[in-house]
């Protein structure tokens, strides 16, 4: 069936977090879900789970590892076992029992800067602290990676690596010689890497998504994978997430530290999980098209009416990550951006060193939505030119 991304749908008085955080004259674009219709498969299979009317403890559906191992195979040609997949309640929850599980209090664990914020929270909730090290921001607003920087960065406490590809906010999705060199340096340190690729299947043309763990068999075993439909399909009020640890004896450390801390996935957390990894492909070529068109004027628009504002071209996800420094704003991007457009986005100081003075946007909405929250922006920045001095 054609989905109709266009069409405006009123979230508010939804109970959603996206909506309801502001007044009701602001357009929010933050948090990270988009303001689309799930695809029908996933709420068609919601419908007549909830006509069955009874709602006991449920149990994981015998077909569930088998389409991810499917998926695996078909979009990455990464051979994984069933045993190897463990379903999770979150993708963050994921990364802090992967914490829990490889590290002692006073460990530390590598994270690249500026990046998700729960990335910061993981270590200390296992007594660790944060290795920091920051991706360097190219004349072309494009991110790559200081590779002895990123080794200086580790200690002889270092146990995991947090890596984030595709890479929330800054937009890159790290090509395979990237990742090789990442791999090899956390191997050599006798790290584990923890992979939190959940924007894996949001890519826009000319990129592919590679699991850090297919690379090689040695990668795998150091590895712990976290995906989700959530972004992929828009169902992340739904809690469903797989670890994919092919190593049993990490697997057996990660399953350790779950036990009586985590619960299950509940049926609808399954049934999610289900319809959308095996009947969500049609919409989700339709939605990536959408949002490439989406990214494509967000860059053009600020490029050519948001002076001061620059901002690299997403190579996945739907966020933009835009770097407001020499745009003359007084103060806080964000808290201006909230105050003089009524245009809610991220503060880019909540992700670490290195996002002070950025916003990032979320374009995954109605082009009229974003049409609106763009002109609104370019609107509150023409005011501060006409400002007295």
């Amino acid at each position: 069936m054609a989905y109709d991304f266009d069409k405006i749908i009123d979230r508010r008085g939804s109970d959603s977090v996206k909506w309801g955080r502001f007044d009701d004259d602001v357009l929010p674009l933050w948090v990270a879900d988009v303001d689309f219709l799930s695809p029908q498969p996933v709420i068609n299979a919601l419908r007549e789970r909830v006509d069955h009317g009874v709602f006991g403890y449920g149990t994981e559906p015998s077909e569930l590892r088998e389409v991810v191992v499917e998926r695996l195979q078909r979009l990455y040609g990464w051979r994984v076992s069933p045993e190897a997949l463990e379903f999770l309640p979150g993708v963050v929850p994921g990364f802090n029992l992967a914490c829990q599980a490889v590290t002692t209090a006073g460990d530390g664990v590598l994270v690249q800067t500026p990046v998700y914020p729960p990335f910061f929270e993981a270590p200390p909730n296992a007594g660790c602290t944060p290795d920091e090290m920051e991706l360097t921001l190219g004349a072309d607003s494009r991110y790559t990676i200081d590779f002895d920087a990123f080794e200086d960065a580790i200690t002889n406490r270092t146990r995991m690596f947090i890596l984030c590809n595709p890479h929330n906010p800054v937009g890159r999705v790290f090509e395979r010689w990237e990742l090789v060199q990442m791999a090899e340096i956390c191997l050599r340190h006798d790290m584990v890497i923890c992979s939190d690729e959940i924007h894996d299947d949001l890519l826009f043309s000319g990129h592919h998504h590679i699991p850090v763990a297919s690379l090689s068999p040695e990668i795998e075993a150091h590895t712990v994978t976290l995906m989700a439909p959530s972004k992929t399909f828009n169902v992340a009020g739904f809690h469903c997430s797989v670890a994919i640890v092919p190593d049993k004896a990490l697997r057996e450390r990660f399953l350790a530290a779950r036990r009586g801390l985590m619960p299950e996935l509940d049926i609808m957390g399954y049934v999610v999980g289900l319809a959308a990894y095996g009947y969500g492909d049609p919409w989700l070529e339709q939605m990536l098209r959408y949002l490439e068109a989406n990214r494509d004027y967000t860059v053009q628009y600020v490029c050519e009416h948001l002076p001061g504002i620059r901002t690299g071209i997403p190579e996945g996800t739907y966020l933009a990550w835009l770097d407001c420094r020499e745009a003359g704003i007084p103060g806080n991007p964000h808290e201006f951006f909230l105050e003089k457009a009524k245009v809610a986005v991220n503060d880019g100081a909540s992700f670490g060193r290195g996002g002070e003075g950025f916003v990032r946007l979320n374009f995954g909405c109605a082009r009229a939505a974003l049409e609106e929250a763009l002109e609104r922006m370019r609107e509150a920045l023409a005011s501060l030119a006409g400002a007295p001095g």
